[in-house]
């Protein structure tokens, strides 16, 4: 991986951001020091995304859900009034 400044990187920006999302991560650095590591992003392609439902058969949700904690809940905001 190599580094460079912050003045090479905002004139090869573009260059260097086309590196890095082909996997060739990148230091940037202020007067030597290491700052920022630049490197592709691991986003799922359309294929990979995950779909809503995709646990559908695997959970269930009790049939009192709406209800769980009523009492607690009245409870806590003065429901005795």
């Amino acid at each position: 991986m190599h580094t460079v400044n912050i003045h090479e990187a905002k004139t090869h920006l573009s260059r260097l951001v086309e590196q890095a999302a082909r996997g060739e991560s990148f230091v940037i650095a202020k007067a030597g020091k290491p700052l920022v590591k630049v490197m592709a992003l691991d986003a799922p392609t359309g294929g990979q995304a995950r779909r809503l439902g995709f646990l559908a058969g695997e959970i269930s949700v009790p049939d009192d859900f709406d209800r769980m904690g009523s009492e607690e809940i009245e409870h806590l905001f003065g429901g005795d009034a």
